[in-house]
């Protein structure tokens, strides 16, 4: 019964996530979502609330498997710390550089300069990833291997800003790299590979003593 609930909440926030990317949050309703979703409207409200827990749940499901795969590296007492920027960029790229709903929900919501408590919201989440991903640095610097006067929230900026710049301004990269990065096996077959070993490399020259 449990796991029937989980599969049926996961379901919900598929649905959400792809209603909410193409409607935005004020143009999508729960009604629409309930209906696409094939469950009715007191199900919806059982388990999300409202249509801004709902939302703030599309977001919480994703934001939240990246946290935890992030808090695994950064614990790992047996890699060392250039292992685990290598292993942070891999799952980055790998889960960031991709053309799906989220990424754009993601970027209609941050990009969109409205300060509101949702975007509030969705920030203090994200917040929690960049913690975790200082803490790589700073264990770096504790341990002498990396400068101790590298710019930390200028390297997060850059990480983030090539992601940005590759999902969101596809049209611009296509026609720079020559190829249209929408297009899946390029994405995954040349595409990711040639950012991973970019970062790690421009990182690498920068920080490592």
């Amino acid at each position: 019964m449990e796991k029937e609930k989980v599969d049926k909440k996961d379901h919900i926030l598929d649905v959400a996530e792809r209603v909410f990317s193409e409607l935005g949050f004020d143009g999508a309703s729960t009604r629409t979502i309930s209906g696409e979703a094939g469950v009715n409207m007191a199900m919806l409200n059982y388990y999300f609330g409202s249509k801004e827990g709902l939302f703030l749940a599309v977001f919480e499901r994703k934001i939240a498997s990246f946290r935890h795969v992030l808090q695994n590296i950064g614990s790992s007492e047996n890699t060392s710390v250039l292992d685990k920027l290598d292993q942070f960029i891999d799952n980055y790229v790998n889960k960031m550089v991709v053309n799906s709903c989220f990424q754009k929900l993601i970027n209609m919501e941050i990009s969109s300069g409205k300060q509101t408590q949702i975007t509030e919201k969705i920030t203090e989440m994200m917040m929690h990833n960049v913690v975790a991903f200082k803490k790589i640095f700073e264990e770096g610097i504790m341990q002498g291997i990396f400068r101790p006067d590298i710019d930390i929230e200028m390297i997060i900026i850059t990480i983030v800003a090539t992601k940005n710049h590759i999902v969101n301004a596809s049209h611009i990269t296509s026609s720079m790299l020559g190829h249209d990065v929408k297009d899946e096996v390029f994405l995954e077959g040349e595409l990711k590979p040639r950012i991973k070993a970019y970062m790690k490399t421009l990182l690498k020259a920068y920080i490592v003593k």
